[in-house]
């Protein structure tokens, strides 16, 4: 397996996935396991940089993994776990610890981003975050990682840290350097009511997303509320550079009809929003209700959802184990 391209992604299981982790990394994750081996994650671990409420942590968890198996990941095919469950990804995140360096963490802005004013308050975790993502990736001889645009300067980190460490330990092309993996024709899907705002499951109002457990019924209320435009839909892309909300449910439609933005955007020249709105929330019930009923589902057997992940953590640490051995090694640690 080591020898293959190899995948490696996580998914943070804060509940309540949305339309955006869909079109942004759980299609594309069902995708890839038909072209390489492929790992997911639940990565529990970096939920508890900031403070989770244990029942919420296990629930949401669950919740994730069932999100993972609804949208159509094979655990046949692809490595599913969580990331507590293998030691692994703790022991090599303390040795990349000493081989990254406070410089590099400094320049990291997520954690300027939800740190915010008061850095000093926010949990260590949060600031060394990246180098546990790195392990994470590290651990498994990663050889691709499909991450959004806001989490390529982590994976930078990681390239870094395993062209240190190789330099360090004298071991030239030990840890492979992960490559990127960028859908490039996926906008993101930004708020239904603040489309300069990513799609958020943060977010206060529910009316702000699709959850991927959403009725039908709500799908199509939460579409017709979505803020848009009083004017009839134009005919050029470039006059709703100004216009974000209208613009967001066009590339949302866009991305469910498998169209180019240019022929949605041609498609819909000169009718009114009602009309787009209408067809986007039939799209919509379409392919999201299935996934929903299939995860509400899947929640009802919570010994099921555990022996999946119970399973890909036996698979996960065969492989982490292996590599440790020889990481330990190099470093020098009996």
């Amino acid at each position: 397996m080591n020898n293959k391209k190899l995948v490696f992604s996580g998914v943070q299981p804060t509940g309540n996935l949305h339309l955006g982790n869909y079109l942004g990394a759980l299609k594309n994750f069902v995708s890839l396991q038909k072209e390489m081996e492929c790992i997911y994650c639940v990565v529990d671990l970096h939920a508890i940089t900031v403070f989770q409420k244990p029942s919420e942590l296990y629930n949401n968890v669950l919740e994730t993994t069932a999100s993972f198996l609804a949208t159509g990941l094979n655990p046949d095919k692809s490595i599913i776990f969580n990331q507590s469950s293998v030691s692994g990804h703790s022991e090599l995140a303390w040795i990349l610890n000493c081989v990254s360096r406070i410089g590099w963490l400094n320049r990291m802005t997520q954690f300027k981003d939800k740190a915010g004013s008061d850095k000093e308050k926010a949990s260590v975790g949060l600031y060394i975050y990246p180098n546990l993502m790195a392990a994470d990736i590290l651990l498994y001889k990663a050889t691709h990682v499909p991450v959004g645009a806001d989490q390529k300067q982590h994976l930078e980190l990681s390239r870094d840290i395993a062209q240190k460490f190789n330099n360090d330990f004298d071991c030239k092309n030990f840890f492979p350097l992960p490559e990127p993996l960028i859908p490039k024709n996926i906008s993101r899907v930004m708020s239904l009511r603040d489309a300069t705002k990513k799609m958020s499951k943060s977010e206060e109002s529910d009316y702000s997303r699709i959850n991927l457990k959403d009725s039908a019924d709500e799908i199509n209320r939460k579409i017709r509320k979505a803020k848009s435009d009083s004017q009839q839909i134009p005919d050029n892309i470039k006059l709703l550079e100004n216009k974000p909300e209208a613009l967001n449910l066009l590339n949302i439609y866009s991305e469910i009809s498998k169209n180019k933005l240019e022929a949605v955007v041609l498609e819909m020249a000169g009718k009114e929003y009602s009309f787009l709105k209408t067809k986007l929330a039939e799209i919509l019930i379409e392919e999201i209700t299935p996934i929903g009923k299939e995860l509400q589902k899947l929640l009802k057997d919570k010994s099921y959802l555990k022996t999946i992940l119970q399973k890909g953590s036996e698979k996960a640490s065969i492989i982490a184990e292996e590599n440790l051995k020889n990481i330990r090694d190099k470093v020098g640690l009996i």
